[in-house]
């Protein structure tokens, strides 16, 4: 045959390789045999029989060698060699056979020849050593096929003897075919033997089912499987097997508590076949005219990709974050190519290249087919050595960390080995697209990688000055976007309104203030909300138990301090008080016992406490006190006639409240001479003194009230017998409302989802810069609280998008579990590109997204991502990894979005390499 082979020509050569590989495309079948070849001797081969064809001759990795190709012929190639695909140090008389580098991959290392093609280019270059692999289903529904280039490697302990050995066997063979490889491997009687799931050195399910594959049962790669004799002698005589030797009485009630789908690949069988970056995808038509490339022929196997991380100690913020990066399709390809080159070392601002290698070398192992759960220690060291503060086993912020990789790694992978020092020019007036493009190529010329390449936009920040108008505008990049989730920034609070003159009724205000605020941002928003007086202010106070718990005096008091079901209210005082304590007036009513009517339990205080204010310069009498109470009370007295208080309603807007019933409320001013039933009726009140006796104010009326020198306060009670009730309305004072109570109005805003895009628009929204971050105006020479607008300018093929949930003050931390409606597909981001000469449609679609479930600090992460050649979500949760629809991936947890831009004028692509040859080298 080798003599034959010598007469064919190239064109021979290459047209019957054509006309195999169309015919075996119909034969493609589960239980068919594929060979691998190594990709060096493919490319040459693929050259020799194209060199007179040079529009034909492939365009990817072999260029170089392409552009030195001369006009002399090319030696045909030596025989196959696919030596740089074994591992050597694997012996072939372990029993394991010929073994194969962990980390090759497809189009890269070698191709997957049908056997058709393998045996004809056999016969004539002869070769080997031969790799052939057997077509298994794949996928969900068990339809799809794919190679199987890595079958599982397990590991077998013979128990109790201790004897170890490995072995391959594929995914789709029988648990009862690894029980017979396991007895002839240790030459033990079958009726002899049980064997257990062993994961993790543990025994989680004894394998009795003799007609299960090992994909149903979920045995990942690298598991370890206990072979367990029973009932043996330990010394000798193994064969003697016992009656009960079958290994039935063992049986385990719970299932195994292993992962939905296996960790590292998909639906299992699609983990270990073609080492090319893809999941469940069926084999493609090995039409000649579009399966030859720069990787010769190919099966297009089945995805890699779903390798699970193993938690190390509260790793899931790191694992998601990993993930999300990992099945990014540029960062997918990039690392998995040899990208050592660009490693910048010298950069004072890198890792010496070090978190580059160890972020490469992870990645490779997650796309890498056959794999179980890989343990990111190496990673985790390198990482803690460079960011110590991710070091230890705390928890840590997924997105803390995501920040410091895509920094970090593009430093250590900067193009730039020499930074050139630039001085920013103020815009002066220039168009804006002229100096956003010098703010951009100033950039580029500083920082160049793959991470700038993929992740990074520009924004426009424009500053005005509120003092000289000056403008201030520059173009920064951004490698991320954290907005603002609404409820995040501010909260609403419900304070009840008390005058001290009578001059109204109370009234309940919601307000809506600066969640991180104070006080004196609540008491800035109520005077505006019930119209304060020039020449009146607001005191606030805090209700517990009917009384007044502390005077929020201080207007630096933080609103975080207040609890949404804490009681306040505010007390309208005179803005000019000198020498003045306040009168606390506390309500207190008769309790009845609950067996006897007759029985009482004494005066217990109920409603909300009223407030006056009383000047110490002035002499007070007790009648002075009882004219201050009417006072107070005189809005809520019902009137003749109409028996009640025309108005009912607490919680009425601002305008009505204000028009209360005047003219009782004026009869009630001065010192009641004007009002006869008021001046006549002594009201039930007792005084505390220092001495916290009561002092009963309805005699004496002359005499004098000593007040207190050391209290700024001076209690009252009112105790409300039957009869005094039936002359007011009280309902103004029973019920203080909480600071925020979800109402069913409430509830139903609150239920309502935030779009992303109103989080987007808060973000773009003007604001003033906080008071800590004011701005130096470079024409007024001062620090200014300018105002600040920020406009995206340019935005990146991947944008991340951070949904700040979390608040951090100095005493509390923080976590909004607001639902944040998010789309999936068709981002559309258009209209919120300042630059007008942009005629592109920015659409982007979404790949990613890391979840936070749980409070600060004892949450736990997790990752939703879309593997884009299946177009099929999963989920991965460290080590689990399980399929999830379309629906699931939106949630209250949502946390760092992933989005990748739609190219109309492209196909979508994958997280992989590519999947198809695309080239034409055998036309």
């Amino acid at each position: 045959m080798a003599e034959v082979a010598r007469q064919l020509t190239r064109e021979e050569e290459k047209q019957i390789i054509r006309d195999i590989a169309v015919a075996a495309e119909a034969q493609t079948k589960v239980g068919g045999t594929f060979y691998l070849i190594t990709q060096r001797w493919w490319q040459e081969w693929l050259e020799y029989v194209n060199q007179n064809q040079t529009s034909n001759l492939n365009d990817g990795s072999s260029s170089e060698h392409q552009g030195s190709i001369s006009s002399s012929a090319l030696k045909r190639p030596s025989s196959i060699d696919n030596s740089d695909l074994v591992d050597d140090s694997v012996s072939e008389d372990s029993g394991m056979g010929i073994e194969l580098h962990d980390t090759l991959v497809e189009g890269t290392d070698y191709i997957l020849l049908p056997q058709e093609v393998w045996n004809q280019l056999y016969s004539w270059y002869g070769g080997g050593p031969l790799l052939a692999r057997k077509v298994i289903n794949t996928g969900l529904s068990q339809t799809e096929m794919s190679v199987e280039v890595y079958p599982l490697r397990l590991q077998l302990h013979l128990m109790p003897k201790g004897d170890r050995s490995s072995i391959r066997i594929s995914k789709k063979e029988t648990i009862g075919e690894l029980h017979r490889r396991a007895c002839e491997i240790f030459d033990l009687s079958p009726n002899q033997v049980s064997i257990w799931d062993y994961f993790s050195h543990q025994k989680h399910a004894l394998m009795n089912d003799m007609e299960k594959t090992l994909d149903d049962a979920n045995i990942q790669m690298d598991q370890d499987i206990l072979v367990e004799v029973i009932n043996c002698k330990t010394e000798g005589g193994l064969r003697s097997h016992q009656e009960n030797g079958s290994g039935e009485n063992g049986k385990l009630a719970a299932a195994p508590t292993q992962l939905t789908f296996g960790t590292s690949g998909g639906s299992s069988a699609s983990k270990y076949p073609s080492r090319n970056g893809y999941s469940e995808t069926q084999f493609q038509n090995l039409n000649m005219e579009k399966a030859y490339g720069s990787s010769g022929v190919s099966t297009r196997g089945s995805s890699c990709g779903l390798t699970g991380l193993l938690n190390l100690g509260n790793t899931c913020f790191m694992n998601s974050a990993i993930q999300c990066l990992v099945h990014t399709p540029e960062f997918a390809r990039y690392f998995r190519e040899d990208y050592h080159q660009e490693i910048n070392r010298q950069n004072p601002l890198g890792m010496v290249g070090e978190l580059a290698l160890a972020f490469g070398d992870l990645l490779r192992k997650l796309w890498a087919p056959g794999r179980g759960p890989v343990a990111p220690r190496p990673f985790k060291a390198k990482l803690a050595r460079f960011a110590p503060q991710f070091s230890g086993c705390s928890q840590h912020d997924s997105q803390e960390l995501l920040a410091f990789l895509l920094d970090g790694l593009h430093e250590d992978l900067n193009r730039v080995k020499h930074k050139p020092y630039i001085k920013s020019r103020d815009a002066d007036d220039r168009p804006d697209e002229e100096v956003a493009d010098e703010y951009w190529a100033n950039h580029i010329a500083r920082n160049d990688s793959i991470i700038v390449d993929v992740c990074q936009g520009q924004y426009k920040s424009t500053l005005v000055c509120p003092a000289c108008n000056k403008v201030s505008i520059t173009f920064d990049p951004f490698m991320y976007l954290s907005l603002p989730l609404q409820s995040a920034t501010t909260r609403s609070m419900t304070v009840t309104v008390f005058t001290c003159d009578g001059s109204a009724l109370p009234a309940a205000y919601t307000v809506t203030v600066p969640k991180q605020g104070r006080c004196r941002d609540l008491i800035q928003a109520l005077s505006n909300a019930c119209s304060l007086q020039l020449n009146e202010k607001l005191l606030l106070a805090e209700i517990r138990g009917h009384l007044i718990y502390r005077f929020l005096e201080d207007p630096l008091i933080s609103l975080s301090s207040i609890k949404d079901d804490d009681h306040l209210t505010a007390y309208k005082i005179p803005k000019v008080l000198k020498n003045t304590k306040f009168l606390q007036l506390i309500h207190r009513r008769e309790e009845q016992g609950t067996g006897n009517a007759q029985s009482t339990l004494g005066w217990k205080p109920y409603g909300t406490p009223l407030v006056s204010p009383i000047s110490c310069d002035d002499t007070i009498t007790r009648s002075d006190i009882q004219r201050i109470v009417h006072t107070m009370l005189s809005p809520m007295l019902k009137t003749k006639g109409t028996g009640a208080v025309t108005t009912s309603n607490t919680s009425r807007a601002a305008s009505d409240q204000s028009h209360t019933d005047s003219n009782v409320a004026d009869t009630k001013k001065g010192d009641g001479g004007s009002s006869k039933t008021v001046s006549l009726q002594k009201l039930p009140l007792q005084l505390v003194d220092e001495n916290n006796a009561c002092i009963d104010l309805t005699v004496g009326d002359d005499k004098v009230v000593k007040l207190s020198s050391s209290s700024m306060s001076i209690l009252v009670f009112v105790d409300w017998s039957q009869k005094l009730l039936a002359n007011y309305d009280t309902s103004y004072i029973d019920n203080l409302p909480e600071i925020c109570k979800y109402g069913h109005v409430n509830k139903k805003a609150r239920n309502e989802p935030l779009s992303l895009y109103t989080c987007l628009e808060a973000f773009l929204r003007e604001e003033p810069l906080v008071p800590e971050d004011m701005w130096y105006c470079p024409q007024c020479k001062e620090r200014r609280q300018a105002s600040k607008k920020l406009d995206l300018w340019r935005l990146p093929e991947v944008l991340v998008i951070h949904l700040k949930r979390f608040s951090y003050s100095r005493s509390m931390k923080h976590k909004l579990d607001t639902f944040v409606n998010f789309p999936i597909h068709d981002f559309d981001l258009t209209n919120y590109i300042a630059n007008k000469n942009n005629t592109r449609r920015q659409i982007y679609e979404l790949y990613a997204l890391t979840n936070h479930y749980g409070g600060m600090g004892s949450g736990h992460y997790t990752a939703h991502i879309k593997l884009l050649d299946e177009n099929r979500w999963y989920n991965f949760d460290d080590s689990h990894i399980s399929a999830i629809n379309e629906d699931d991936v939106k949630s209250t947890a949502a946390y760092v979005l992933f989005y990748k831009r739609v190219n109309s004028d492209r196909s979508s692509a994958s997280n992989g390499v590519n999947s198809t040859i695309s080239g034409q080298n055998l036309q």
